[in-house]
């Protein structure tokens, strides 16, 4: 092959010129600036980027009337609601601010207390109104609110007697036609927690009036129940389950986990059976492998009744804790097995798990068919090394904090996960087909009234 520094220099188009013949030297050199400035850039895009990505969007950019930002012509994508801080402001209606929301709070009469709706599965209800009452991203103007929040604790004051089906469907119904904002976006701005298997159906007409808004709840799916779900995956927010503060509190719980050897039993199974298939399978195999699982059928009274403080010394003496499906498909013991120790396995097929994005549950649980409930899963489960047991159980200990109920001034709550999915799936714009919109921006209803000059009550749909 020819020597490059023999070649004749070449004719680009109409210019020719004479060059300096390129040696070896000169090959070595441009390569070394190619690579020179290929790390350079590299290192430079990598500062800017680390830069950009703890300034906001808007110090940098210019930011139009739309709240999109431009950079050099191009609009972006906004930081808020896609980026790395949460950025929400809630309204939280009072409870003297609307005819009927005491009603649904402490029943007809009031006589319903909140402590005593703090306790089991409807907790969460009180506990969620509690904590974004105290949160930082409550705000008391309604014009800049992004979400409102609807307090209502009526799993516990229908199970008190504080209101019956028929009343709760009323009231609900009465409250909504006071709330302007409600009628603005079709309630999609507006939040109801619904604790308990039954999801919404608590409010019989939901998918009349709040099938737009968004739903909290433990439950992902009632087909089994109900001609429909009251939940939907584009909207709604699955949250995890209630479990006792004494458990839950930082630094020591009432009761604490065993060490792997110490557990006396493979597995245990904790509940009642309600004549549901999966707990009666449970135990009849718990009779006929009394030494690997315990099963007993737990009474609401009398001598079999479990304490709160027994039910955790049994649960916690056991490798796996078991959490079949009962009238629905979630289940608290997935919850209460993380707070002892004991990895959780799900025999409840369609159910949902809370905070999916962030936590990958294979590496914290198992879930086994249903329908293979029997000694197949006790071999299996006998067969899983303590080391990996181990492990489950170290990674559960991390993302347990997301089952917390606590302020969202913490580190890690599940209030600070549902404010994260919330603002995921808020938007900015909320168009319903009641609501219309004229040149200047502002906001009319069919008969061409301004917002500001809506009186309740408001028809519903």
């Amino acid at each position: 092959m020819a020597s490059v520094s023999s070649s004749k220099p070449r004719n680009f188009g109409a210019y020719s010129y004479s060059a300096t013949p390129c040696t070896r030297t000169h090959q070595i050199g441009a390569l070394f600036l190619v690579v020179s400035t290929f790390f350079v850039t590299r290192i430079l895009d990598q500062y800017f980027s680390e830069s950009n990505s703890v300034t906001p969007a808007t110090d940098l950019h210019r930011t139009s009337s739309s709240g999109i930002t431009i950079d050099k012509g191009i609009p972006q994508w906004p930081e808020r609601g896609y980026g790395s801080h949460l950025s929400l402001k809630i309204y939280v209606y009072d409870e003297n601010e609307i005819d009927g929301l005491k009603e649904l709070m402490y029943g007809r009469d009031g006589s319903v207390k909140t402590a005593a709706c703090l306790k089991g599965q409807w907790g969460s209800q009180v506990k969620i109104h509690k904590l974004l009452m105290e949160s930082k991203f409550r705000t008391s103007k309604k014009e800049e609110a992004d979400l409102f929040f609807v307090p209502a604790y009526v799993k516990c004051v229908r199970m008190l007697g504080g209101l019956n089906d028929k009343e709760i469907n009323q009231t609900y119904v009465k409250v909504l036609s006071q709330m302007p904002y409600f009628r603005r976006s079709g309630g999609r701005d507006h939040i109801f927690v619904f604790p308990s298997g039954a999801g919404a159906h608590l409010f019989r007409s939901w998918s009349t009036f709040i099938n737009r808004s968004f739903i909290l709840t433990p439950e992902g799916d009632r087909t089994d129940k109900k001609d429909t779900t009251a939940f939907n995956t584009w909207k709604d927010i699955i949250i995890p389950g209630n479990v006792d503060d004494a458990m839950t509190k930082n630094g020591q719980p009432d009761v604490q986990p065993l060490p792997l050897s110490k557990r006396k039993y493979l597995a245990n199974y904790l509940g009642r059976a309600q004549g549901k298939a999966g707990r009666l399978k449970l135990i009849d195999l718990s009779k006929q492998y009394p030494d690997k699982l315990e099963c007993p059928d737990l009474k609401f009274s009398g001598t079999e009744k479990f304490g709160r403080t027994t039910y955790f010394e049994h649960l916690r003496n056991a490798k796996f804790c078991l959490a079949p499906r009962g009238e629905s498909s979630w289940t608290l013991r997935f919850y209460e097995s993380f707070f002892v120790e004991c990895v959780p396995v799900l025999l409840s097929d369609h159910a949902e798990l809370p905070f999916q994005n962030v936590i990958d549950y294979a590496q914290v649980s198992i879930k086994w068919p249903s329908s293979r409930i029997g000694p197949e899963l006790l071999d299996y489960l006998a067969s899983i090394p303590d080391r990996d047991i181990e492990g489950m159980i170290s990674r559960g200990r991390k993302i347990r904090c997301l089952f917390v109920y606590g302020p969202d001034s913490a580190p890690c709550s599940a209030v600070k996960g549902i404010l994260w999915e919330l603002q995921r799936k808020a938007r900015h714009f909320q168009q319903s087909t009641e609501t219309f919109w004229l040149h200047n921006g502002s906001v009319v209803n069919r008969e061409l009234v301004h917002f500001s000059s809506w009186r309740p009550p408001m028809p519903l749909p």
